[in-house]
């Protein structure tokens, strides 16, 4: 009888072993929340301000943004969620609440507010998440996260410019931890690129709008 019960408690034990294994879909059982954040080094601030005050609205977003689900994908157009692991508030709300901070420290502007603040401004960003998942097709997969911008002149209502920022960046494993970390990442990278971009419009458009 003790013979036959070792041999099943070993038999048992991979198999317990392998439900609590962190992976695509298998999360241990205990609930994590990852905080979605800009990974980038503080940024060198403007001398002056382009203009007096901009103001940043968030769009309607995909579906994976506006969910506090970490979205990962095997094949395309076919995505799941890590069922124990989620972000501590929804990307669609985050996401602009972070550019308001980067655009804040590099002093693009004298006031950085988002629509629904007290802020008047001239100008205004609009900002649209197209994807926010883990690409996991091919492990261990990419953080994938693409949004659009758009930069209006209020006065004039008039669009300025319009652009979709995109990054991809590799994930270390095949699990939420290390998405959450790639996709993190990935905002901090389209950041990166919005940035200038926003600027050269800012400083264009402001240099011939009328005084």
């Amino acid at each position: 009888m003790k013979h036959w019960l070792a041999l099943a408690a070993s038999m048992l034990l991979p198999l317990l072993t392998a439900c609590v294994s962190v992976g695509i879909g298998t999360d241990m059982p205990l609930q994590a929340q990852y905080l979605l954040h800009d990974a980038s080094a503080p940024v060198p601030r403007r001398a002056t301000p382009l203009v007096a005050a901009l103001l940043i609205q968030p769009l309607p977003a995909d579906a994976s943004a506006d969910s506090v689900s970490i979205a990962y994908s095997l094949r395309p157009n076919e995505f799941a969620h890590y069922q124990f692991a989620s972000w501590t508030e929804r990307p669609v709300r985050r996401v602009p609440r972070l550019l308001q901070q980067r655009l804040e420290a590099r002093g693009v502007a004298g006031a950085v507010g988002l629509v629904g603040e007290p802020v008047r401004a001239d100008w205004l960003l609009t900002v649209a998440i197209d994807t926010l998942h883990h690409d996991a097709s091919a492990p261990p997969g990419q953080g994938r996260f693409a949004l659009t911008a758009e930069l209006f002149d209020r006065r004039s209502r008039s669009r300025i410019a319009r652009r979709q920022f995109t990054a991809a960046v590799p994930s270390a494993s095949a699990d939420a931890p290390a998405a959450a970390v790639a996709l993190s990442q990935s905002v901090t990278q389209v950041f990166d690129q919005l940035l200038p971009w926003l600027e050269a419009g800012l400083q264009q458009a402001a240099a011939v709008a009328p005084k």
